[in-house]
């Protein structure tokens, strides 16, 4: 079996073993100028374009590169703009990777910091240990250069929300085209960039958004078999991975990597599993990644018969990549998912909010991660999209939750929805709005005090809708209140960390977080931490006693409940065989032990309730 960090050197050139995933629409938004002339990948959002377009007139200022406004009005604007800053992002990353790489061997500069945060066992590592042992002379200079041709940046990916998908509207109120729509522009955006890099597809299948794929070639391969923009698709589970990458077979499209996510141990929007611990989703995908390539193939294959000249022997077939993430806190934990469950890399997204290196974090957001605790951190149900079915994690006490207190205190509830990107309520209105928007909630709340219900119930009501907050405008503040574009005072800053935040309570260096992911410095959390895997456990039991709480007792809740039970015990009699195995570094496995031993009872008393 290949080591983890191996794999990683297979993986497109990509020399580590994680990447950095989307995280909210500002957080990342410039992490790869931060990382990627490290040669570390990671992910920008490119749902909101007005917030982009803010972002790359900073950096076209500050580094004195020419700068011309795309007006929020401009015809095509959103995805001329998502152009224009992708565009940028790849020069500032290429002309700082290639200062680095004209940096000399042999000194403590960035080049030597380049190859001293790879995994000690990838290949460029050891090429570079080998160097610094070798005596000057030709055979020296023959690896420095070696080692130098084979640097290479991170690559720069992006992240589109597939069903982020509102239409938009001429001035006269006439719907445009459907190439038009949010999620459409936004691909239209990164295809017309210059990148070569992964498109991420996240929140569910969008068939309209994925026939919108086969309009741009650079999504195909071209004469020399090579596909210069591949995709990503985040998935829940391996049923999902093999109809959505059939569905793109049959287009011709290639999936170069599906990236399995924790259904609530994660950051951002959670998409709860019917009771699927990730673990038992990972042993399937151990067990059945071949079929992901083998009935794949022979679909790409019939495309390139039926449109050109048929798949060149010459070409290499694509392995797609699996990789994982959500609430990886240790090395050890990293080590288990590439090793034992196979992984070709892991994404490490909330313990980075706290890198300042790497992500874009107001101080005062990052001092409430520092501080937060487990009371401090849930899952919320007051994003937009949550009348969807699809909650989001959540920390209290944020600028945005104090800013909508306010809001209501003054009898002026919700946003004014300056940006709508998450519009899609059409319960009072014709066209879509946004349920955090000031003008549903006043319809709303009108709406519940005339039900014919009682009061403490009407009460209920109201603060469900009046919990709903500005996503859209808020999730960028803290990017802004950092690069020094928006005073504090001016921009109610939100932010969604996963529960693992919990664990690390200081401001890393970029240094000292690698080295904790590959576990060559002292744990940066304590001993105690629970395993992910109990973690897991633990928050698929609360989610399930909502449920229930909110269930009305119908035969067919009963059967949901029942399945999902049966699939909780399931998961959990699987993670007891893992902690019976050997820990690796920094692994609390006997956490696992005693979480399925209090859940379980737990988990039986919270059915009873509604079974009875």
């Amino acid at each position: 079996m290949k080591t983890s960090h191996q794999k990683s050197d297979i993986m497109n050139n990509f020399f580590h073993s994680f990447s950095i995933p989307v995280m909210g629409t500002g957080h990342s938004i410039d992490s790869p100028i931060r990382v990627g002339p490290f040669g570390i990948n990671s992910v920008i959002s490119i749902v909101d374009d007005l917030l982009i377009e803010r972002i790359r007139k900073f950096y076209s200022q500050k580094l004195k590169l020419p700068y011309s406004n795309i007006p929020r009005n401009a015809e095509d604007g959103r995805a001329r703009r998502i152009t224009a800053y992708l565009n940028l992002v790849q020069k500032i990353v290429q002309l700082k990777f290639e200062s680095i790489k004209d940096q000399p061997f042999f000194e403590k500069n960035d080049k030597a910091r380049y190859f001293e945060l790879l995994p000690e066992d990838s290949r460029l590592r050891q090429m570079y240990n080998k160097l610094i042992d070798t005596q000057p002379g030709k055979l020296r200079d023959k690896l420095a250069y070696e080692l130098t041709s084979l640097m290479q940046p991170g690559s720069i990916d992006v992240n589109i929300m597939a069903k982020v998908d509102g239409l938009n509207y001429e001035k006269n109120g006439q719907p445009l085209s459907p190439e038009y729509s949010d999620a459409n522009a936004a691909l239209r955006g990164f295809a017309q960039s210059n990148l070569a890099s992964s498109l991420v597809l996240s929140a569910g299948f969008n068939p309209r958004l994925y026939n919108y794929i086969t309009e741009f070639k650079d999504f195909y391969r071209d004469a020399k078999g090579k596909i210069k923009k591949k995709i990503i698709l985040k998935v829940s589970d391996f049923r999902s991975a093999l109809i959505q990458g059939k569905y793109l077979a049959k287009k011709g499209i290639e999936v170069f990597e599906y990236r399995i996510e924790s259904g609530l141990n994660c950051g951002g929007h959670a998409f709860p599993s019917n009771g699927h611990l990730l673990p038992s989703l990972l042993k399937e995908f151990r067990e059945k990644r071949d079929m992901l390539s083998t009935a794949i193939r022979p679909l790409i294959k019939k495309y390139y018969e039926d449109h050109g000249e048929g798949f060149s022997p010459d070409w290499e077939p694509l392995e797609p990549q699996i990789t994982v993430q959500g609430g990886i806190g240790t090395s050890g934990e990293a080590k288990r998912l590439l090793d034992d469950f196979e992984m070709d890399a892991t994404g490490w997204g909330s313990p980075f909010l706290l890198v300042p290196e790497a992500t874009t974090v107001d101080k005062m957001t990052r001092n409430l991660l520092e501080n937060a605790k487990e009371t401090d951190l849930y899952i919320s149900w007051a994003s937009p999209m949550s009348p969807l079915g699809v909650p989001y994690n959540n920390v209290r006490n944020t600028g945005s939750s104090k800013w909508h207190e306010k809001r209501i205190e003054k009898g002026k509830p919700g946003s004014q929805c300056p940006k709508g990107l998450l519009e899609f309520n059409t319960e009072f209105t014709e066209k879509p709005i946004c349920t955090a928007s000031n003008q549903y909630q006043l319809l709303k709340l009108d709406q519940i005090n005339h039900m014919d219900i009682e009061e403490s119930e009407k009460e209920k009501k109201r603060q469900e809708v009046m919990n709903q907050e500005c996503l859209c405008v808020h999730l960028g503040n803290g990017a802004l209140i950092d690069l020094g574009i928006l005073e504090e005072h001016r921009a109610p800053q939100a932010i969604c960390p996963g529960p693992n935040i919990e664990w690390f309570d200081n401001e890393y260096s970029l240094r000292e977080m690698i080295d904790h992911i590959y576990g060559r410095s002292p744990s940066l959390v304590p001993e105690e931490r629970p395993h992910m895997f109990a973690k897991e456990i633990v928050m698929y039991v609360d989610f399930f006693k909502d449920l229930v709480q909110d269930s009305e007792g119908s035969d067919s809740d009963l059967k949901k409940f029942r399945k999902y039970k049966k699939n909780l015990e399931k998961g959990m009699d699987y993670c007891l065989e893992i902690a019976k195995s050997e820990p690796y570094q920094d692994e609390n496995l006997s956490s696992i032990t005693e979480t399925v031993e209090e859940q379980r009872p737990r988990l039986q008393k919270i059915f009873d309730t509604i079974s009875k």
